[in-house]
């Protein structure tokens, strides 16, 4: 009788030649019981480096967002905000890129791509929208904040 998978949701491991079972599969079950590991979030460097090595892309987006808050704690608001949407937009670029980005991977590929990009974008264009002297300037941006807020 071949030896069960102690994992949750896997079947029997498959016997090989001899009636001895084999390393259970690495595929996800046809059904789920549990979460299954997001697509991409296996380690991003081999198992045997150590762990801030296996989740780079992770700590190099945490650190860039750090490194964006003390800037906007020593009074570069401007800077420290572009600097925390380039941070989500390159985990956006990661992302897409690289097979296996650790815990940066949090939903499918798709998912992460948009959700990143979406929110690195908004920031940025927020941070350069900002007041005083934007460095960028809608037009129309004023007419319509005008035309939602006024009441007759």
């Amino acid at each position: 009788m071949p030896a069960e998978d102690t994992r949750p949701g896997a079947g029997p491991a498959a016997p090989d030649t001899g009636g001895q079972s084999q390393r259970p599969t690495r595929r996800f079950p046809r059904f789920t019981k549990d979460t299954a590991r997001p697509e991409g979030g296996g380690r991003a460097a081999r198992g045997d480096a150590p762990a801030p090595a296996r989740q780079w892309p992770m700590l190099v987006m945490l650190s860039t967002v750090a490194l964006g808050l003390l800037l906007c704690a020593l009074d570069l608001f401007r800077v420290g905000t572009l600097l925390i949407g380039a941070a989500l937009l390159a985990g956006a670029v990661l992302r897409w890129i690289l097979p296996g980005v650790g815990m940066l991977a949090v939903r499918s590929r798709f998912t992460d791509i948009v959700t990143y990009g979406i929110l690195g974008l908004v920031i940025v264009l927020l941070a350069m929208m900002a007041q005083p002297d934007p460095w960028l300037q809608i037009p129309f941006l004023k007419d319509t904040l005008h035309f939602t807020l006024t009441t007759k």
